[in-house]
């Protein structure tokens, strides 16, 4: 069966050359992709289709691939020095993540996606900034990353490029704007201490107030409550003990005194 062959070949030359160069080529044009992955296929320069996932064919020599990754790609930008509504200067900077949706676009409509998000981002980022001031900055995160993600995602829609997140990582304030940010945090805290002080002596007071008027209305309870002072002082280990008179023994004093007086 070999020998046949053998003769075939050596006696058509031409012939197996070109059936060799045909397998050849054959075996070239076959093609590969994972399933994360997507070829944007060119027919003599002009888009012809997107291959792929798995097994497709790259005719050889009309036609060549540009192969996309369609996973979720992360780009870190670098601290971004920007200007808030109330013009203090920040420095921030941001972590994207980014997907490509439509692989044709992401090749045919620019020519480095990666390197145009993060050009995006710097522009979106310091533009949406500018709209809030400082203290917004620092309290609304997660509202100003949701704003540059929609803002992004509009301006990257036409080049195939989902933007799935942008996060916000650091922001660096000057350091004469963090001693001023520390004075106003200690004195909202002390004016907090303040009023819950005073609350609470008015609310003493209300207290005192009510047991006044409990005092008043029976006047036993005040010689209760000197006896139980005198009780209380006792039980202390202390070496001098006050007796408190009941009032009307003072009054009767301030009436002698008077008559004395007049005498």
């Amino acid at each position: 069966m070999v020998e046949p062959v053998l003769q075939w070949i050596a006696s058509h030359p031409v012939e197996t050359a070109v059936i060799a160069l045909i397998v050849l080529l054959f075996l070239r044009s076959i093609r590969i992709a994972n399933q994360y992955q997507r070829a944007v296929v060119f027919l003599l320069g002009a888009y012809n289709r997107t291959a792929g996932p798995g097994l497709y064919i790259l005719l050889p020599l009309i036609e060549w691939q540009v192969v996309q990754d369609l996973r979720v790609v992360t780009h870190s930008m670098e601290a971004q020095e920007t200007i808030t509504r109330d013009n203090v200067p920040i420095k921030i900077n941001a972590v994207i993540w980014r997907r490509i949706v439509n692989p044709a676009k992401a090749v045919i409509e620019v020519r480095d996606v990666g390197d145009a998000v993060l050009q995006i981002a710097v522009t979106a980022l310091r533009k949406e900034i500018g709209r809030h001031s400082l203290d917004d900055v620092l309290r609304e995160q997660d509202a100003i990353s949701t704003a540059l993600k929609a803002s992004m995602d509009e301006a990257t829609e036409p080049w195939g490029v989902k933007i799935e997140r942008v996060e916000m990582r650091n922001i660096e304030i000057p350091p004469t704007m963090q001693r001023a940010m520390a004075q106003e945090a200690e004195a909202m805290r002390e004016k907090r201490a303040r009023l819950i002080k005073a609350e609470a002596e008015f609310a003493a007071a209300e207290k005192l107030r009510d047991a006044a008027s409990v005092v008043m209305q029976i006047p036993a309870a005040l010689e209760l409550r000197r006896m139980q002072m005198i009780t209380e002082v006792g039980a202390e280990q202390n070496t001098m003990t006050i007796i408190m008179m009941p009032s009307e023994f003072v009054e009767l004093a301030r009436s002698l005194t008077d008559v004395a007086k007049a005498k």
